[in-house]
């Protein structure tokens, strides 16, 4: 890791910010969006430290090249290890599938680098587990871990938090939370990477509804401590898809080029969890990739003894706050636009009213992020809390094979033992 800088003297005025270099690791959809936050944060956000993406890795060279060209990267490498190896790298960022996770983060962090991984942080509680302990023994040699769970970062749902913890709900009673999509709905969609268990670990679940489990814990303060769940396959093959199309790669949008073949599902296309928190709470989830019509639906809504508040991501910029002090004949939801100086992140940006987009949750994370690392601070979300996120979804699979049976849930971050041991 770079070094801090000495002081300059009186004549030399002010230190320039260190620089801050990272390695980002894959180039489709995710990698596409964290090399924008890292391009845009420093110049809306104070980091104290100076981020440039100084190189990217990718397994097809000429893509990746491309991708260099479009964000500006004067590096390229293959080999996620060469730029692992390399002091001339502060920190790695890692897009990739999630079965790459835990390798590369670990080599990461023995050597030295700090690190940003995308959720959910591993494939397997094991992974996980591994990851947390190497993240706890590279924080006390000065390099930081942090898990990418981007939503957190929404101006709206961070003020939401802010509200709760100010007690203008009070008891909270009841968590629901959705994540609809529709991009599989097609049955000759192909069989792209993200449908394949030893590469994306879960389906819906994983991918979407690690985010709500994760949102739902944040804004309420709670902790899930037991699940009953169902789990659903829909469509049980799917086509394989032409070499040449890149759909294993982006994950996201069909070319109806196909192979030919048909290859079999091997995640879950949709997740139901029936749930408790530590402090007496309900709660309620449903991930699915086949709401039709649903693009990128995300709805929390929290009910408490005094109140209540909703949020719905197709309208991101908006918080519906429901007061139970109000006098009945005046009292319903009134809507909050997030977008005020002092409501968190909004500062940065544009005049009251014009509001953010769904990228600007990234250009938040990549900045608390680098903040984080220029005061030495541990970032959040930690490997620790993406852990005990992993413990989640591994609790609603294992109710979901056993037929909706209830799950308890450890609340623990992060065991006891070392990166080379646990799960060995």
């Amino acid at each position: 890791m770079t070094s801090q800088p000495t002081s300059a003297s009186p004549e030399a005025g002010p230190t320039e910010p260190r620089p801050l270099r990272v390695a980002l690791i894959g180039y489709s959809f995710m990698g596409s969006i964290h090399a924008q936050a890292w391009t845009t944060a420093p110049r809306f956000f104070d980091l104290g430290i100076a981020p440039r993406l100084s190189a990217v890795c990718g397994r097809d060279a000429s893509a990746a090249q491309q991708f260099a060209a479009k964000f500006g990267i004067p590096r390229v490498e293959t080999d996620w290890r060469t730029l692992v190896e390399d002091p001339e790298i502060d920190a790695v960022d890692i897009c990739t599938p999630g079965n790459l996770h835990a390798p590369i983060a670990i080599a990461a962090l023995e050597a030295g680098k700090h690190v940003l991984c995308e959720k959910p942080l591993a494939n397997s509680v094991e992974e996980a587990e591994r990851m947390a302990l190497a993240a706890r023994d590279a924080r006390a040699r000065g390099a930081l871990a942090m898990v990418g769970f981007s939503y957190r970062r929404t101006p709206a749902l961070a003020y939401a938090r802010e509200l709760v913890r100010e007690g203008r709900l009070g008891t909270i009673r009841h968590i629901r939370a959705q994540y609809l999509q529709d991009w599989i709905v097609d049955e000759d969609f192909p069989l792209v990477w993200r449908l394949e268990r030893d590469k994306a670990g879960s389906g819906a679940l994983g991918d979407i509804g690690a985010h709500i489990l994760d949102l739902a814990q944040y804004v309420s303060g709670h902790r899930i401590v037991g699940v009953s769940a169902l789990t659903e396959t829909f469509v049980k093959s799917r086509p394989l898809p032409a070499a040449s199309s890149g759909l294993q790669a982006v994950g996201l949008h069909a070319s109806g080029a196909h192979d030919g073949g048909r290859g079999a599902v091997t995640v879950d296309d949709a997740a139901v969890v029936i749930a408790r928190t530590d402090e007496g709470a309900l709660a309620t989830f449903e991930a699915t990739r086949f709401a039709t019509g649903r693009k990128n639906a995300i709805r929390l809504e929290l009910n408490g003894s005094k109140g209540s508040l909703a949020f719905d991501f197709e309208s991101l910029n908006e918080l519906w706050l429901y007061d139970g002090v109000d006098p009945a004949p005046s009292a319903g939801f009134r809507r909050i636009l997030v977008t005020e100086p002092e409501h968190p992140y909004a500062g940065a940006w544009w005049p009251a009213g014009h509001g953010l987009g769904y990228d600007h949750c990234f250009v938040h994370e990549v900045a608390d992020f680098a903040r984080a690392i220029a005061r030495g601070e541990q970032p959040e979300p930690s490997f620790g809390d993406g852990l005990q996120i992993q413990r989640l979804l591994e609790a609603v699979e294992d109710s979901a094979a056993g037929r909706a049976q209830w799950r308890d849930v450890a609340t623990s971050d992060v065991p006891a033992g070392n990166a080379a041991t646990v799960g060995a």
